[in-house]
């Protein structure tokens, strides 16, 4: 350690902990300058030429991305270098390409000035999803786009590749691009300002196994290059000149975690079993046809939420009935002979197609808008096609389908009467399908949780999204800051409705999983599998430690668990009643 770290008072900041791991060093402060972007009338009979300037700049982008895939590939992996698919999909953007010109043609502005303007609209579109995921392509759009204009402006980029000392890298924000650059003997942790769990730049630091931590405000206006941080990726800190006692404690912390890591992917090539001999079902959520080899990897038992939308968003056009079924045909022959639960498209609303506007007008409440199972059954054309495809590939494999955001029995009868219909076009095509294909409704409106009896009738299994039904029972915006700490999972009208839903769903002979988050959480697994929900489904990289801690209970007492907490009348008790049983049966103390 430097000898003036020791002599500088210790400061802690809270940030969102990202990519798991424990780094110490001095920090790189990594600032990129905005870009001036000049503006100024093209003389008429120049137009072509500037046209003509726009596609050399896509051109020398998508070769300059092309080349950092092939260089992220050689050193991390097919898998990560996927990441880059997405830059490449943004540079092949029909609608907003053509957009630019329009601009540029109706304006007669630089092409510069007409490519800055509608490339933010996108993002700003993007920025506004509640979908964090989705939010996400919002900065593969702003990465792309400040290439293209450095090459409209020949003006050079900063590169992390010439960071050549083992460092800390501090910034207000990395697109995938610069943590790509970064070389993997001396980026020793990735700090950000802003972003979240699921950007880009956090897949590729967990590749690279270093610890990420994101959304520490303003850092970078507190740190320079040269200080000296503690970077702790379990728990969301960044530790500012460290004290020698702290050292020591995070010297232990990091070996006893290694340890402990060690022990979940061991217990993660066992079966999900309870001390009890309770077989546990863990499945996998998943968003792209590239997420299959994870499934394997975590030994996840199928897929319980594909969530297809992704398909569409990552398109400039509404994906055929053919493409559709060769991405669900991929992921079921991927995943055989385990289960594939195909969500129906949950487009609109809170996660529009900026690429057709048209069919998704601004909402002033996305949240309970214009979206999913609403959206389908007013744009049938689209739904169909997407329920045929779905259809096919159940031919393939155990395939399930399940409408998301069903608020009552008539949605239901009328996606599964256009079900039916599409059933009826394959027979008179002569293609196969499996004529019993299951067919469930997400619980995710509480509408829908109060009525499970009479949507029992139409379908044969649910599957509760927790995120939106907390969302929606608490009357939380999870994106608000100034009301985010009301979202209480814990919350006592929450688990009365949870096991309210497990309950009427079992004394009709149906099975319910869950697969929002709280199936993912160490703390909250047991308490729903103690409930009574039949499977859990969740993220594969979340598999290894619920498993662990399956295989360290009972299922006994799972049950006393969820009947102490579900008498409790406070979401810090029972939240606090969790934690101790995780901890007890995690064995770390």
């Amino acid at each position: 350690m430097a000898p003036e770290s020791s002599t500088k008072e210790e400061i802690i900041v809270q940030g969102i902990a990202a990519s798991q791991g424990i780094a110490y060093g001095q920090i790189f402060l990594y600032l990129q300058s905005e870009l001036e972007i000049p503006s100024y009338q093209v003389d008429p009979d120049k137009r072509l030429d500037e046209i003509a300037r726009f596609d050399k700049a896509l051109l020398t982008t998508r070769q300059q991305i092309a080349k950092i895939q092939d260089e992220v590939e050689k050193s991390l992996g097919k898998n990560e270098a996927l990441i880059f698919d997405a830059h490449l999909l943004v540079l092949e953007d029909q609608a907003l390409i053509s957009e630019t010109i329009r601009e540029f043609e109706t304006t007669g502005r630089n092409i510069e000035t007409c490519f800055d303007m509608v490339s933010k609209k996108y993002i700003q579109a993007f920025s506004e999803i509640d979908d964090e995921y989705l939010r996400e392509r919002a900065g593969d759009i702003r990465d792309v786009a400040q290439r293209v204009l450095q090459n409209l402006l020949g003006e050079a980029r900063n590169s992390l590749s010439r960071l050549v000392e083992r460092r800390i890298v501090v910034a207000n924000d990395l697109a995938p691009s610069d943590s790509a650059g970064i070389d993997k003997g001396s980026g020793l942790a990735i700090v950000t300002d802003s972003g979240s769990k699921t950007s880009h730049a956090v897949i590729v630091a967990r590749s690279m196994q270093v610890p990420a931590v994101v959304g520490v405000r303003d850092l970078t206006k507190r740190v320079k290059t040269g200080d000296w941080a503690l970077v702790d990726g379990y728990e969301g800190l960044v530790i500012l000149n460290p004290s020698e006692q702290t050292l020591f404690r995070y010297g232990k912390i990091q070996s006893q975690k290694k340890s402990f890591e060690v022990l979940l992917l061991e217990a993660n090539r066992q079966k999900a079993v309870t001390l009890d001999g309770v077989d546990v079902t863990l499945m996998a959520n998943i968003e792209k046809v590239d997420e299959v080899p994870l499934v394997k990897e975590f030994y996840a038992i199928g897929v319980g939420l594909f969530r297809t939308e992704y398909l569409f968003l990552n398109s400039s056009r509404i994906p055929s009935e053919q493409e559709q079924f060769l991405a669900y045909k991929a992921i079921v022959e991927g995943v055989a002979p385990n289960p594939v639960i195909i969500r129906t498209l949950d487009l609109g609303g809170d996660k529009p197609m900026a690429s057709d506007p048209d069919l998704f007008p601004k909402e002033d409440n996305p949240f309970m808008g214009y979206r999913a199972i609403r959206f389908c059954l007013d744009n049938h054309g689209i739904f169909k096609d997407q329920l045929r495809a779905v259809l096919l590939a159940s031919s393939l494999g155990k395939v399930k389908l399940m409408y998301p955001m069903i608020s009552g029995a008539e949605e239901l009868a009328r996606a599964n009467a256009m079900l039916e219909e599409c059933k009826v076009e394959l027979r008179s095509r002569g293609q196969p399908f499996d004529d019993k294909m299951e067919v469930g409704a997400m619980i995710e409106i509480p509408s829908a949780a109060a009525i499970i009896d009479i949507l029992e009738k139409q379908c044969d299994f649910f599957s509760v999204g927790t995120n939106d039904l907390i969302q929606y029972m608490l009357a939380i915006d999870r994106g608000n800051d100034r009301i985010a700490h009301l979202y209480e999972p814990a919350h006592p009208a929450v688990l009365r409705t949870l096991k309210r839903i497990v309950d009427d769903a079992h004394r009709l002979d149906v099975p319910v999983s869950v697969c929002g988050e709280m199936a993912g959480d160490p703390v909250y697994a047991p308490l729903l599998l103690g409930m009574g929900v039949d499977s859990l489904s969740m993220a594969p990289p979340l598999i290894p430690a619920v498993k662990f801690l399956v295989r360290s209970m009972k299922m006994a007492d799972a049950k006393a668990l969820a009947e102490k907490a579900l008498s409790m009348t406070a979401a810090k008790d029972a939240y606090a009643l969790c934690q101790e049983f995780n901890r007890k049966h995690l064995k770390m103390e």
